[in-house]
Parts: structure tokens; C-alpha cells; sequence
């Protein structure tokens, strides 16, 4: 098995994700609200690049069961029903409703990773399931939706418990990048806590505007068993 791991959606080039399992990742907070979502009932969320975007497809669904959900810089958009906050993402809110869902970085890296064999949407919350879910028996890409385009520590120190699990799994010595095999040493000295995300740049950005009641939640390990998936930009449970 070959991993590559992509610390940013702009680092996934033509060809790249290609016949491949793409595990998208971006703890603070975009896929961990997907898994809370999936997982309190929500039956589609279609990730959307642009708050214009998002605005006119939801616009073109039934209102009543639609949810517009992001935010920018943290804060929720004006207008939306729901910002990024797992806390938000009940199952009185979401239960039976589509979510239409736009953030700064996450929902990006959704998009970089849609020509993928099969895209899976990864936190903490469901790390072990979603290992589960990338087998053995295909090539892994794992693109981090980072930071404005940049390296976020969060995401990648995910990365890299998810990758040494995968590793551990294989029955042959993996083949990783650079950036896999960076990712696979950050997470033997960082375990995933609410203060080391709180020590983040993405964390202490929530901190400086309120949301740091957020962190513990996106802190949480294998809380669920849920593995949402991405088919045609829509990404639900392979039931739905």
C-alpha cells in the first residue's frame, strides 16, 4: 500500500487522489460536525466552496427540510441555520434534514479530494471506523483541510494516528511520502486532547472568540462508529 498525505487541499494536483481511498480530515471542526451530524440522523450534507454557492443551491432545495450550515473565520455566517459547532449539530436539529455546508477550509478539502475511488470523511470521533473503512487493499490519500491553505497541526497529528493504524494493518511495509511520514512521527509525541488542540493555531483561534467549549468535542476518540462518505459531492452513510 502507498500513503500520501496532503497538509493542504492546494497541495492535491491532477491525478493524485485518482483509484484511490481519500480520507478527508479537518478536526477543528468541519468533519467533526459531518460525523455528528451523520451520526445524530442528518441524511445528506452536500459541502459547498462558497457562501454564494451554498446560498443558491439551498435556495433550490425544499427550505423546510434544509439546513444552511458554515462559517468564516470561525464565526457563523449571517443568515445560515447553523455555524460549526459539533455542540449545534443535534439530532432535534438535524435528524431527517440535508445540510448545505460551506467553511473557511474544511468543505475545500472535500472538493480537492472528489475524484477519489471512494472519499471518507475522518475525525477522532470516528478514527477507528474510518480505518476500518480504508482496508488494505487500495492506495490511501489523506488530504488535511489545514489552516487558510496552510499546515494546522490538529489535522495533521489526526493524519497520523489514522495512517499508524492503517500501517499497523497492512501485511507489507506501507510506502508514505513525506508528508504521511511526518504525519505518522507528529502523532507518536501529540495523543488527542482538548488542550493540546487548545494549543493549536486552530484551537486558540476558537478560544479568541468564545468557541472554546467546542474543543473537548472535537477531542473526543472514536466516539462514534459512523463513517460518512462522499459520492457525487453529496456525502451521507452508505445506507442513505
Amino acid at each position: 500500500m502507498r500513503i500520501d498525505a496532503y497538509f493542504a487541499p492546494s497541495g492535491v494536483v491532477d491525478g493524485d487522489v485518482e483509484g484511490r481511498v481519500a480520507v478527508v480530515i479537518d478536526v477543528i471542526r468541519a468533519t467533526t460536525c459531518i460525523t455528528e451530524a451523520m451520526a445524530n440522523g442528518a441524511k445528506t450534507i452536500f459541502p459547498c466552496a462558497s457562501i454564494e454557492e451554498a446560498t443558491k443551491l439551498g435556495a433550490s432545495l425544499d427550505r423546510e427540510q434544509t439546513l444552511l450550515c458554515g462559517e468564516r473565520k470561525g464565526v457563523a455566517i449571517n443568515g445560515f441555520d447553523l455555524g460549526n459547532s459539533p455542540a449545534e449539530f443535534t439530532a432535534e436539529r438535524v435528524a431527517g434534514k440535508q445540510l448545505v455546508m460551506t467553511t473557511t477550509n474544511g468543505t475545500r478539502a472535500f472538493l480537492a479530494a472528489a475524484d477519489a475511488a471512494l472519499v471518507l470523511s475522518a475525525c477522532f470521533q470516528n478514527l477507528s471506523a474510518v480505518v476500518e473503512a480504508v482496508g488494505t487493499d487500495r492506495d490511501l490519500a489523506v488530504v488535511c483541510a489545514g489552516k487558510e491553505d496552510q499546515f494546522a497541526l490538529d489535522d495533521v497529528v489526526c493524519a497520523g494516528h489514522l495512517i499508524r493504524r492503517v500501517m499497523a494493518r497492512v501485511p507489507e511495509p506501507a510506502q508514505l511520502n513525506d508528508a504521511a511520514g511526518a504525519a505518522a512521527t507528529l502523532a507518536e509525541r501529540f495523543e488527542p486532547t482538548a488542550d493540546f488542540l487548545a494549543r493549536t493555531a486552530a484551537g486558540q483561534a476558537l478560544v479568541r472568540i468564545g468557541l472554546e467549549s467546542d474543543l473537548p468535542l472535537c477531542a473526543e476518540v472514536d466516539k462514534h462508529t459512523i463513517v460518512p462518505r462522499m459520492y457525487d459531492r453529496r456525502i451521507s452513510t452508505p445506507s442513505e
